[in-house]
């Protein structure tokens, strides 16, 4: 009698990457896409017969909504799109509609704008099927100066809750308008919420600072930038020190010695340098550079006030476009989300030697946030990409050189992840569209939502059509609630789940 064949080990969830490959099942697709029977004015112009008009008489007509554009199956892009009203008008990649036609005869939008070559690109959009509330799917068109260019199919869906989960697990206590735009990210220290913002335009960023003694009602206490360098994009404290990621000159020290009063000291190391975040370890400063050399400086903050350069981490990358975009500290590693070139483990046990001991990378990835921590005597990583499908991975990061895929969570491909907090065995997720979302990670090969809440609103005069809209950066730090920043309502605080 043979011997039954052993059982395969177990190599946990298979990498599928951010985005899966699903074609709409609508009629109006041409048979080569390089040959467009549509035109970008005439909706009459699009083959709408196998289609139903009648489920797209019932689309409410406005809405934000985030598409996927789909013209083979190596060749998919995001779009987003609103559909208007006289008090907030349509767009289309941030852009004044042309036409609006969203009624019983059916949906028909065209957008355009002129990319850097000087040529008028116009896409036009027509609805095919209403496959669940909240979801649209049908066909569009590219013109180039007038000319069809290409065509294919989208897959979009509306970016409220209607549809959703609705809110659970964690209540809002209060909203606090921020005026500097955008606002992206906040660090909770000696009772005050620092809140630092990018330029908007001609809306210059900078710093924002809240009392937030009471929960119920922050205030405002400061609000500032420097000459010529408001684009700050990140924030983090240690002592009397506030760190301020600038896209002009650095690292940003301010005094907060008076927490209400944040003093000017320097920009670190000197001369014009892009930081866009920084992370605080212990006595350690990491501020990740994506320009002009792509580097992450490690500065000794021993003296919060003092800080001193010690090394600069360059890491070889396959993509010549990638650069550190975060990292987090923990036990001697540096993970760093290396966009392009993937989620990167560092040893930084000495300072001036900083080899790299393995990386999880992808096609088509771009690693931008995470979280570390250790269950089970394993070391485990929480990371997210930042692009239409990111989601959240769990990798056993134990053994750097091979780092396994042991869970996902994935929400909607039109949508994407962003920042992250681990806090023993929660891991609240700042997820853009998605709104806040808290798991229990205590088993991590089976994260379990255990809170969720929505911030963005599509009608909110701040809003855009933008990926990036939504709960972008987050703070849990142990005093009983949650602090968030969303890009157009600004910062939210919300109660801890209970236990």
């Amino acid at each position: 009698m043979e011997e039954p064949d052993p059982k395969p080990p177990d190599t946990g969830p298979v990498e599928r990457t951010d985005y899966v490959d699903v074609e709409p099942d609508v009629s109006c697709k041409d048979a080569d896409y390089r040959q467009p029977r549509a035109n970008c004015q005439d909706p009459g112009s699009f083959d709408l017969s196998g289609c139903d008009l009648a489920a797209l008489g019932t689309v409410e007509p406005r809405g934000t909504y985030q598409a996927l554009l789909r013209y083979n199956a190596e060749s998919v892009f995001g779009a987003g799109f609103r559909v208007g009203t006289q008090d907030l008008p349509g767009t289309f990649l941030g852009r004044p509609l042309v036409h609006q036609q969203v009624d019983g005869s059916g949906f028909f939008l065209t957008g355009e704008y002129t990319a850097q070559s000087g040529n008028v690109q116009r896409y036009a959009l027509a609805g095919c099927r209403v496959p669940e509330p909240g979801r649209i799917t049908g066909c569009f068109v590219r013109c180039v100066n007038g000319t069809p260019d290409f065509s294919g199919t989208f897959d979009a869906r509306r970016m409220n809750w209607d549809q959703q989960a609705p809110p659970h697990g964690i209540r809002p206590v209060s909203e606090s308008v921020v005026s500097r735009r955008e606002p992206v990210d906040v660090y909770v220290t000696k009772g005050h919420a620092y809140v630092v913002s990018l330029n908007r335009g001609t809306e210059a960023g900078g710093l924002s600072v809240f009392d937030v003694a009471d929960k119920l009602r922050p205030v405002l206490v400061a609000n500032l930038n420097l000459p010529q360098d408001s684009n700050w994009n990140g924030v983090w404290a240690k002592g009397d020190a506030l760190y301020v990621a600038s896209a002009s000159s650095g690292v940003i020290v301010y005094d907060i010695s008076r927490p209400a009063d944040p003093q000017y000291v320097r920009s670190l190391p000197g001369g014009p340098l892009n930081v866009h975040t920084v992370f605080v370890d212990g006595d350690r400063l990491y501020a990740m550079a994506p320009s002009p050399n792509r580097e992450t400086l490690l500065f000794d903050v021993a003296s919060p006030l003092e800080p001193r350069l010690l090394s600069r981490i360059v890491v070889p990358r396959e993509n010549e476009s990638s650069y550190p975009h975060d990292a987090f500290a923990y036990q001697d590693r540096l993970y760093i989300n290396h966009a392009q070139s993937g989620f990167v483990v560092v040893d930084v046990t000495r300072p001036e030697n900083t080899p790299v001991l393995g990386t999880y990378a992808f096609a088509g990835q771009f690693s931008h946030a995470s979280a570390v921590g250790t269950f089970g005597g394993r070391t485990i990583a929480f990371e997210g990409g930042e692009r239409y499908g990111a989601h959240l991975r769990v990798l056993d990061v134990s053994n750097p050189a091979n780092i396994r895929l042991i869970a996902q969570v994935q929400l909607r491909a039109q949508t994407s992840i962003h920042n992250m907090v681990l806090k023993g065995t929660r891991l609240y997720v700042a997820w853009y569209h998605e709104g806040v979302r808290v798991f229990d990670v205590a088993d991590p090969e089976h994260p379990r939502e255990i809170a969720a809440f929505n911030t963005f609103d599509e009608f909110h005069p701040n809003s855009t059509d933008s990926l990036y809209q939504g709960a972008i950066g987050m703070r849990v730090p142990g005093d009983g609630y949650v602090y968030v920043v969303d890009l157009s309502r600004g910062l939210l605080v919300f109660e801890e789940p209970a236990p």
